[in-house]
């Protein structure tokens, strides 16, 4: 069998995602939330858990669950689709319009899965750099979008990995001159406040993405895209009727049953995001930039890849971008617990010391 010639170029051009499994003491990687729920709660989940009966399907399409955030987001039931997490919902997007010579549009550097998917349903992607502040290059885009609509447009705000949000004014001109799909993609929304939703009874073209992963279920993969309902009711055609496990849904109700809990948390982390910001500003050779997400973007005046494995040495993981061009030496940190925070930074000043700064 010649694979080569069965797999179609873009899988083959690819990298799978990369995810790090290996188990450290401070996990500072994946943008997580690191506070876990009290012991009561703990035991409420497991009862609600052991009520699942394992030889039964999940409820298709999860129309309880879908009713009941539909009703949080201030929508119809007939606007929400929930997913196997944001990365499933984004795979129905891009699937739904493949048709041969389908542009995707992006901005760099943003979520990898924007790329990826596209790519692995056959669309063909354009990514267009972000300016020198990391927010959107209208001018650049609205180029593109003329000379050739994209059928899909994904912008992420708060931006991951450059922790900013758009210009909401910037956002909206896409909007407005797209003819195709415009998602903006708010999965940070919990740590900066702002939303686009009320927009949607303005622009047809407009897709809302939210998910459950940052706020503390990433284990339980909960994702949501609102939308208007001609185009939730097309996209329900490519859904899997079974997307969502009963695990996932009893999670996902759970959420919404202690949803203040887990928004204290996230005021928590914005407080110690700040703080985290404020020690990373202090020191030498180490350049933040402000966040509205969970996590911090910074750049270095060293080799990121060497301070990355000393870090990894020292039993602290972060993600690492070394690429050339705007994002040559930045880090990412998600933000931790102040004692995770407070390793961190101890670390990461040992290591700049060493290398003389």
């Amino acid at each position: 069998m010649d694979l080569n010639s069965l797999i179609r170029e873009e899988v083959l051009a690819q990298q799978a995602y990369p995810v790090e499994n290996a188990l450290y003491p401070v996990k500072l990687d994946a943008n997580e939330n690191p506070l876990t729920i009290s012991e009561a709660l703990r035991g409420e989940f497991a009862a609600r858990l052991g009520e699942i009966f394992l030889n039964r399907y999940p409820e298709a399409g999860a129309p309880r669950l879908t009713s009941r955030f539909a009703g949080s987001f201030g929508v119809s039931d007939a606007q929400v689709i929930i997913g196997n997490g944001s990365d499933e919902l984004i795979h129905i997007l891009c699937s739904a319009v493949a048709r041969p010579g389908a542009e995707v549009m992006i901005p760099t550097p943003t979520f990898a899965m924007y790329r990826i998917s596209p790519a692995n349903a056959g669309c063909r992607v354009v990514e267009v750099p972000l300016d020198g502040e990391f927010d959107l290059d209208v001018e650049a885009m609205g180029v593109r979008i003329k000379e050739c609509p994209p059928a899909l447009t994904f912008l992420a705000s708060p931006n991951n990995p450059t922790g900013n949000c758009f210009s909401r004014d910037r956002i909206r001109a896409i909007i407005e001159s797209s003819p195709g799909i415009v998602v903006v993609d708010e999965a940070y929304h919990n740590f900066y406040g702002q939303t686009f939703l009320p927009l949607l009874l303005q622009y047809d073209n407009l897709v809302i993405l939210r998910t459950l992963s940052k706020i503390g279920f990433a284990a339980a993969r909960v994702g949501f895209l609102v939308g208007s309902a001609e185009l939730v009711r097309q996209l329900n055609k490519v859904r899997l009727p079974y997307n969502l496990s009963a695990f996932s849904q009893a999670a996902a109700g759970f959420y919404l049953d202690h949803e203040e809990t887990f928004l204290k948390q996230a005021q928590d982390i914005r407080v110690w995001r700040e703080g985290l910001y404020s020690e990373l500003l202090a020191i030498k050779g180490i350049q933040p930039r402000r966040s509205d997400a969970n996590f911090i973007f910074f750049s270095c005046d060293f080799d990121s890849d060497h301070i990355y494995e000393r870090l990894l040495s020292g039993g602290v993981l972060v993600k690492n971008f070394n690429v050339p061009g705007k994002i040559k030496n930045f880090m990412r940190v998600t933000v931790g617990t102040p004692e995770e925070n407070g390793i961190f930074v101890k670390k990461l000043k040992e290591i700049l010391q060493q290398l003389g700064a």
